[in-house]
């Protein structure tokens, strides 16, 4: 691995299958949400935007009832 940045916080690190590492100050790997932090805030990866989540099918009940009854009748 080479070293790729190194802070006072922590330092990252390019394996050789061109994916990072990083290991905080007390040498202890950083991962999940706070590794894809730091890695989106130095530029070293790209992240799409999260697909919405889908309403729970109760609420979609409650929203479309009323939209039925304003609707005039035919």
């Amino acid at each position: 691995m080479k070293v790729v940045l190194k802070t006072d916080e922590y330092t990252i690190f390019q394996r050789r299958d061109e994916r990072y590492a990083i290991k905080d100050a007390d040498k202890a790997w950083v991962n999940g949400d706070a590794k894809i932090a730091i890695l989106l805030e130095h530029k070293l990866i790209e992240a799409a935007a999260p697909a919405p989540a889908p309403a729970p099918a109760a609420e979609q009940e409650a929203e479309e009832a009323p939209a039925a009854e304003e609707a005039p009748a035919a």
